[in-house]
């Protein structure tokens, strides 16, 4: 038998998973500047606690098991509902804000026929306990800061609100069924069933046309302005009023430059209850990530409190920087050390214990040391009791002097040697090796 991996499952090989581990501490590295702590969850979650909050969501997209308890169980689809789970479980005493931060694998299940990934890892925030547009803005410029850590140069983050959409529905008066097929065009993007939805009989004729115009308008501070002329006297002034001192925030923080004020940002309108966020970099036709405010989700668990965060998706994140000509840097081997047995494993370990990245190989000869060196990406290469360490270069090797911190050179290329290009200077000779 031929091993395989399953159907939208894949592996991940090295050059790759040191370049997303380098993206992943990167972005973790910018949600613990803002007072973000780290938090696991297990893979697998209770199929009902998980509906109790997901509701008709959930079906088709969740992995489910059944255990040898008989209880029916789920593999995270997301990392929201099993945070939201957490805080009600085990955080509900703790006073004042929470702060969480996760990397995590989630699993959806996908018709074979759509060719589409079934595992994807999540990089993200959950703010808890605070409310109003401190704390919107705080998410917002989390959002940007992770995305300028990982080292994306193009990006915008959009955000908007819900209570916008959900007043003109209020207001057009066509039923819960109409209700339903306008969210469902608004959840696919679809303005042309949007559009037709709007215009139908029985939708009051004002509602119908600020619809149609407000999952139109974007842009700066003038898009608020925009809305508030778009909706009239429909009843949402208070969630603009909250939207524009999220912008004035966001404006002091210096993060304005990278957000857009975008009230087509369409997501999950029974799942978020403010403020909805989403990023985008060019070129690629889906979100890098989205997030947004959802008040209500806690008091599924018996624990209300409002909440607010995001998730990033890193496949996405390692797209768009390819994408953009981005490499990422990713320190490799700092030394390959050949010789003699005793005398390179005694090198090797006094090395490691300054901060080096060694390889010892059997080889003995300067060639074959230098050639596998290259083929490693080694920095330097070095012949344990000879006093000397070379750089790798596409040029050869040439002598320097071991220091005591690792090198800070380039990576060197990878390759097969050819026996021309595998020759070696005579090393200069120097007690610190």
């Amino acid at each position: 038998m031929r091993p395989v991996t399953p159907r939208g499952f894949r592996d991940v090989l090295y050059d790759e998973a040191a370049e997303r581990g380098a993206v992943t501490a990167a972005v973790s590295d910018a949600f613990a500047r803002f007072g973000y702590r780290s938090v696991e969850t297990p893979a697998v979650e209770e199929y009902a606690t998980l509906e109790t909050a997901a509701g008709a969501t959930l079906q088709g997209t969740a992995f489910r098991m059944v255990d040898l308890d008989g209880s029916l169980l789920a593999l995270r689809p997301e990392m929201t509902l099993p945070i939201a789970r957490l805080a009600a479980s085990r955080l509900s005493a703790d006073t004042g804000p929470q702060r969480i931060c996760y990397t995590a694998d989630v699993y959806r299940e996908q018709a074979s026929l759509r060719g589409e990934a079934r595992q994807f890892t999540q990089l993200g925030v959950e703010l808890l306990g605070v409310n109003g547009p401190a704390s919107d803005a705080e998410v917002v410029c989390v959002l940007v800061d992770a995305l300028t850590a990982a080292g994306l140069p193009d990006f915008t983050v959009g955000i908007g609100t819900v209570a916008v959409l959900k007043a003109l529905i209020d207001a057009a008066g066509a039923g819960r069924s109409w209700a339903e097929s306008l969210l469902a065009a608004a959840h696919s993007r679809n303005l042309v069933a949007f559009d037709a939805l709007t215009g139908e009989a029985g939708v009051a004729p004002a509602a119908g046309d600020a619809l149609r115009a407000v999952v139109r308008i974007a842009g700066g501070r003038e898009a608020i302005a925009a809305c508030r002329a778009a909706v009239g006297a429909v009843g949402c002034a208070a969630s603009l009023d909250a939207l524009e001192a999220t912008w004035d925030l966001l404006e002091a923080a210096g993060a304005a430059a990278r957000v857009r004020v975008d009230f087509g940002i369409l997501r999950s309108f029974d799942y978020y209850t403010g403020m909805i966020v989403e990023a985008y970099a060019p070129g690629l036709g889906l979100p890098l990530g989205g997030g947004g405010r959802y008040d209500d989700v806690l008091a599924a668990f018996g624990a209300p409190m409002p909440a607010a965060g995001f998730a990033l998706s890193l496949e996405r994140v390692m797209i768009a920087l390819a994408g953009q000509g981005i490499s990422v840097p990713v320190r490799g081997l700092d030394v390959v050390v050949g010789g003699a047995p005793l005398d390179v494993v005694r090198l090797a370990a006094r090395l490691r214990a300054q901060g080096w990245r060694v390889r010892m190989t059997s080889s003995a000869e300067a060639a074959a040391v230098e050639c596998e060196a290259r083929e490693a990406g080694s920095a330097m290469w070095a012949l344990a009791g000879e006093g000397a360490a070379h750089r790798t270069s596409d040029g050869g090797s040439e002598d320097i002097s071991v220091p005591t911190a690792p090198p800070t050179l380039a990576m060197a290329p990878t390759g097969r040697c050819a026996a021309s290009d595998a020759e070696s200077t005579a090393p200069m000779t120097d007690g610190g090796l």
